[in-house]
């Protein structure tokens, strides 16, 4: 094999190296991803309280940090106006678990009681922000939906 061959087949190499380093680094900064996302909602009875479970799969290449969850009425002063990344900071925090790889199962729970069961009646949203690791966040501000009574 002449050597102008060779020299021609490592810089070839070295160009599609590159071009795989970058889109691995490109992949890496793609903010976090939920699946799979859900809420059950169970309506309080007698003594009982009720309470809403939202799951959901988070999938970030630097890890999940945390992910910050607030359920908000459809007909509520967000439907108007909107919800804010910035307001959903100040939310409470899903407890997340590893998935296995870049993913972890984040659950938030809440307890809903009579009162507040008998106030809250139609459809509601279920906004979510996540954040990696590396700072990246990923904000929706209706990730799934439900309804109370």
């Amino acid at each position: 094999m002449s050597r102008r061959i060779v020299l021609g087949s490592v810089a070839a190499l070295a160009v599609v190296g590159g071009a795989g380093a970058f889109v691995l680094a490109y992949a890496g900064e793609q903010p976090p991803a939920l699946t799979h996302s859900t809420a059950r909602y169970t309506a309080p009875a007698g003594d009982r309280a009720g309470s809403l479970t939202f799951t959901t799969d988070v999938t970030a290449a630097s890890g999940v940090r945390s992910l910050k969850v607030l359920a908000w009425p459809a007909a509520g002063p967000f439907a108007k106006k909107g919800l804010t990344e910035k307001e959903l900071a100040a939310a409470e925090t899903a407890r997340c678990e590893p998935a296995g790889g870049d993913t972890a199962r984040c659950t938030y729970k809440v307890t809903v009681s009579a009162a507040d069961a008998s106030e809250s009646h139609g459809l509601w949203h279920v906004a979510t922000l996540a954040t990696a690791k590396s700072g990246d966040t990923a904000f929706d501000d209706r990730a799934t939906t439900f309804t109370v009574g």
